[in-house]
């Protein structure tokens, strides 16, 4: 059964904008949330468990790209969690090196 065409979206700009977001900006939130948590938790662990929860993550944030209404609006959502995740990387980094 074939989608309803009322329900996809139409403008190609956004569909690229989506797919993106979805494999860019979710590749990049994964990765940040990891490098994050290797601050606070065992390095081995951490990578022990990118392996599964890294892939689990990356797909969801890529179906949640895919719901949006707005490539920008989500652009804009992950953007934001990745300079949060950054600026936590960034002083944690400075925090615990010394």
């Amino acid at each position: 059964m074939p989608a309803n065409k009322k329900y996809l979206t139409q403008s190609p700009f956004q569909r690229v904008l989506k797919i993106t977001a979805g494999f860019v900006g979710g590749f990049m939130i994964t990765e940040l949330l990891h490098m994050v948590l290797t601050l606070w938790f065992d390095f081995g662990a951490v990578m022990f468990t990118i392996r599964y929860a890294g892939f689990i993550l990356w797909a969801g944030l890529m179906i949640v790209a895919f719901l949006a209404k707005n490539g920008w609006k989500i652009w804009g959502i992950y953007l934001l969690i990745i300079l949060i995740l950054a600026t936590i990387l960034y002083f944690g980094s400075n925090i615990n090196s010394l």
